[in-house]
């Protein structure tokens, strides 16, 4: 089985809990290696193979998978991939001063709103918890209240939610706070909070505080909220932004995070304004306002709620590329440089999450992957990132943190005076021609078609905008390596 079939079989897997595949095998466990590869870690999934007689069954099992999952296979793909020892790599940071075992945090949202989930996460291995948003507010939810996009393996592209704050009472999160820091005291709570007026912002920030959180987000982004003057109206308005961070500020001795809304044009404004409050780091991305579909049978968008429905935060992997430009934006801002970040948005690997850091996030924050997968897709987080750090030689996380910032400029200041060609790898080409019709409807007719179901490059008419590599399915294309000065490019036409 090649490598593109093991992969449409490990997306089939079903990621069962307490997996009963797990039966099959006497020396490795199926369901871990097969989450691991899932989540983009193959060498991650070598270490999980430390027996020769790895394919060894146990005696009398007749397990079969529902879905019939070539299961040998997917273990037997990964056994001639080097292994690495990971023993002494530290993934310890810090946000705000206050010190993380690892830089991976549970968001603020119904993953981090009772006691039990929050021990259950801290057992697994997460490093702290951004509470459920505390208020002095009524609450009162939808039912049902989240719909999402699915690829063609039923997992999220993007998710939908129309959710508010913790229904739980100030006395609740409180108790919670406290018993959960009295349990866990090398574990970080951050309280999310969020106030109607200024004395509800002072109010809530001193119980928290008394409580014993070790940090403070104020939620400046929740897209749902009903009630005017709260929720992502505030992070819009930046003299907001700044009078509410200046009342918590005044009433808490402990760090401040501002959770940033992106439903604005330019986050630095709100962000700055924070700032400007005494607000110590910057939180973000909170969800986008979204309508997920409509429904062509009943016409009413999801999630429907007795018949009607309403806009909705997005999260989930499709929001990634939209939170990491929001970040860059920030953490290349000069008048931002001394604050402290806090990545959230799309992260499911440890590679999303590398992402954030490489751009200057000293931690992330997980909501949408963990409500798809659950609390166990720490180990990959946390395996990936030791694997990558040994790779490169980094000996602490702040070797790397914000390394991809300088590479961030202005679209004017890009290279444009040189072109880099295509290349076609003509053994793996599958002749299906769709970099022809891609080059041809959507580019610049540079690539012929010809007897052989072989693509030939027009040089004499390509850009190198490399849509065909793009496009390609059987991976046949590659960039030249090589970058050609426009000036002597003598057989371009313009």
């Amino acid at each position: 089985m090649d490598g593109k079939n093991i992969k449409m079989e490990i997306n089939r897997c079903a990621l069962c809990y307490d997996a009963p595949c797990k039966k099959i095998y006497k020396n490795v466990d199926p369901e871990r290696i097969i989450r691991a590869l899932k989540f983009n870690n193959e060498k991650g999934a070598r270490i999980l193979i430390d027996n020769d007689n790895y394919l060894d069954k146990n005696d009398n099992n007749d397990y079969k998978c529902p879905l019939n999952i070539d299961i040998d296979n997917i273990v037997n793909s990964v056994i001639n991939i080097d292994k690495i020892n990971i023993d002494e790599i530290d993934l310890s940071t810090e946000i705000c001063g206050v010190k993380l075992e690892n830089p991976f945090l549970l968001s603020s949202s119904i993953v981090g709103s009772r006691y039990e989930m929050c021990k259950r996460a801290f057992d697994y291995g997460w490093a702290g918890v951004c509470t459920k948003t505390i208020c002095m507010m009524p609450i009162n939810e939808s039912s049902p209240r989240f719909s999402a996009l699915k690829d063609f393996d039923s997992s999220f592209i993007g998710f939908k939610n129309i959710e508010q704050l913790s229904e739980y009472s100030l006395d609740e999160n409180m108790n919670m706070i406290r018993k959960l820091k009295k349990e866990y005291p090398s574990k970080v709570i951050i309280a999310s909070i969020m106030g109607r007026d200024e004395n509800e912002w002072k109010t809530l920030a001193q119980e928290v505080t008394k409580a014993g959180a070790d940090i403070i987000e104020l939620n400046f982004s929740c897209p749902n909220m009903k009630h005017k003057g709260t929720g992502s109206d505030v992070g819009q308005n930046p003299d907001l932004v700044e009078e509410y961070t200046r009342v918590v500020r005044n009433s808490t001795n402990i760090p401040i995070l501002a959770k940033m809304t992106p439903n604005i044009t330019d986050m630095r404004v709100p962000a700055l304004a924070a700032k400007k409050g005494g607000a110590n780091g910057i939180s973000a991305i909170n969800t986008i306002k979204s309508i997920t579909n409509v429904d062509l049978d009943t016409l009413i968008p999801e999630p429907q709620v007795n018949g009607k429905s309403s806009l909705g935060g997005y999260s989930g992997r499709a929001v990634k590329p939209i939170a990491l430009r929001y970040i860059g934006e920030m953490t290349t801002c000069n008048d931002l440089n001394d604050m402290y970040f806090s990545g959230i948005g799309g992260i499911y690997t440890f590679s999303d999450a590398l992402e954030f850091m490489l751009l200057g996030c000293s931690s992330v924050q997980l909501t949408t992957a963990v409500m798809e997968y659950g609390y166990r897709i720490i180990d990959d987080l946390i395996l990936g990132l030791k694997i990558y750090m040994k790779e490169k030689n980094y000996s602490n996380v702040s070797d790397f943190i914000g390394m991809s910032k300088n590479n961030l400029i202005n679209n004017d200041k890009l290279d444009k005076e040189t072109i880099e060609f295509p290349k076609f790898n003509y053994d793996k080409c599958i002749g299906c021609g769709r970099c022809h019709i891609s080059c041809r409807d959507g580019g610049h007719n540079a690539i012929k078609f010809d007897e052989k179901r072989k693509p030939i490059l027009d040089a004499s008419k390509c850009v190198g905008c490399q849509l065909c590599k793009l496009v390609c399915p059987s991976s046949a294309i590659d960039a030249s390596q090589k970058r050609i000065p426009i000036s002597k490019c003598l057989f371009k036409n313009n």
